[in-house]
């Protein structure tokens, strides 16, 4: 079935539901929204359902939060009990259920556009074609200021997303656990927080997406078969912020100066007024940092994690890997191995930092690679708790030092035309290790 729907003026939540709806019930199809500006509340997209947008569509979303329970309230698919609860946002701990960001019922799973218990769904859109967050604020919401995510998928399969910008989210612009087979293609994320951010999910593709976020351009862990190319990055934050086991990133790039800030560095008066974020650091904190918190039972033994033939601009941290344990947010399950291959990044700001453990030492290995920092180092990779550092053919440029400083570790570091500094090894003392992380 297909159904064409024209704005209706104010509101046009109902209108695009009851479009949707039509369709699912009666066994799928597209529902086609046509060039103009809808204003809209929370949506949810079902089973078997392609949303379309055509290129002079403008989705303006509400800043009233409590527009968006769509999913509390549905009638047409029920959600059950076990997805229900009144749980608001807290800092992830071992020792808490998480449920506010496990369930699909909880208020911090909000969204412009739901998808929860759903397969084969689609959100096409030809270019030009905006999906507006407008700052949405909830003093209830994550870090006392976020409001809704952009687009929000639980416990769903066979996901395509494509085509369309996504601006100024609340909070995530996709937010996404507890899924498989989906693909993101051709999407461009402008401010908000969190461009694309998966987790608990499995195959996902990522490709020819351009983000120039307000926080981390790609994140998420417990991913299982992860693949990201051909995507432009700018961020003040992280631009891959991912813990998960067979991911590869490539033909990725990196740049600054960054055009939006962190939000949460914001005023209250100016995250209450949503306010854009154009101010702040114009550079990247981190090219790739690991991510394993507490909020997951992570499925899969993190590693073969691929970052091949990138770039990198004005990055603090090219590699943040820290199991030491003052990290909560990394320390969930150890990364096993990352490996660098044909990666450029220039003006680094610090050292690479490879802190893994005795029980569970990491593998680094970086093949073909151009690393120039932005002030002199005292040491390319500072180390601790490896099994194997290999670099082969590496440049360096403005270290003036160790290839490696290492503390307390018996791994192998192997070297092979590396061209940059001026000992392989240094063992460093303990005052320099608890400086260090």
């Amino acid at each position: 079935m297909n159904v064409s729907i024209m704005p209706c003026g104010e509101d046009c939540t109902q209108l695009i539901q009851n479009a949707i709806d039509e369709c699912f019930l009666a066994g799928g199809g597209t529902v086609t929204l046509e060039d103009g500006e809808y204003h809209l509340g929370g949506i949810r997209v079902r089973s078997n359902i392609t949303l379309y947008l055509k290129s002079g569509v403008k989705l303006i979303a509400t800043r009233d939060i409590s527009k968006y329970d769509i999913i509390r309230r549905d009638t047409v698919e029920p959600i059950p009990d076990k997805y229900k609860t009144d749980a608001l946002w807290s800092k992830a701990r071992p020792d808490r259920d998480n449920s506010y960001i496990l369930l699909p019922g909880s208020k911090w799973t909000d969204a412009i556009i739901r998808i929860v218990d759903a397969s084969n769904v689609k959100i096409i859109a030809e270019k030009g074609a905006l999906i507006d967050g407008c700052n949405s604020y909830d003093p209830l919401g994550e870090e006392r200021y976020r409001g809704v995510h952009g687009i929000s998928a639980y416990f769903s399969e066979n996901l395509e997303f494509e085509g369309y910008t996504i601006k100024d989210t609340g909070n995530w612009a996709h937010c996404v656990y507890f899924c498989k087979n989906m693909s993101f293609r051709n999407i461009t994320v402008l401010a908000g927080h969190d461009g694309i951010h998966v987790a608990a999910s499995d195959n996902i593709e990522i490709s020819d997406c351009e983000m120039y976020t307000g926080d981390d351009a790609i994140a998420g862990f417990d991913l299982y078969r992860m693949t990201v190319r051909n995507c432009i990055v700018s961020t003040a934050c992280s631009s891959f912020r991912i813990g998960g086991t067979d991911i590869l990133i490539e033909n990725c790039r990196n740049v600054v100066p960054v055009k939006y800030s962190f939000r949460g560095s914001m005023t209250p008066e100016e995250k209450q007024a949503g306010a854009p974020s154009e101010t702040g650091r114009k550079t990247t904190l981190s090219a790739f940092t690991y991510y394993s918190d507490f909020t997951l039972n992570v499925r899969h033994a993190p590693g073969n994690i691929v970052i091949r033939n990138c770039s990198f601009e004005g990055t603090s941290r090219l590699l943040h890997y820290n199991f030491s344990g003052n990290e909560p947010w990394q320390k969930n399950r150890p990364l096993d191995s990352v490996t660098f291959e044909n990666v450029k990044a220039a003006g680094v700001g610090m050292s690479l930092c490879a802190y893994g453990s005795e029980e569970y030492p990491l593998t680094l290995k970086m093949t073909d690679c151009d690393i120039s920092f932005a002030e002199e180092q005292s040491s390319f990779v500072r180390a601790f708790g490896y099994k194997l550092i290999e670099l082969k053919n590496v440049n360096i440029k403005n270290v003036n030092g160790s290839t490696v400083r290492s503390y307390g570790c018996d791994g192998d570091i192997k070297v092979h035309d590396v061209k940059g500094t001026d000992e392989t090894l240094a063992i460093a003392d303990e005052e320099f290790f608890a400086k260090a992380i």
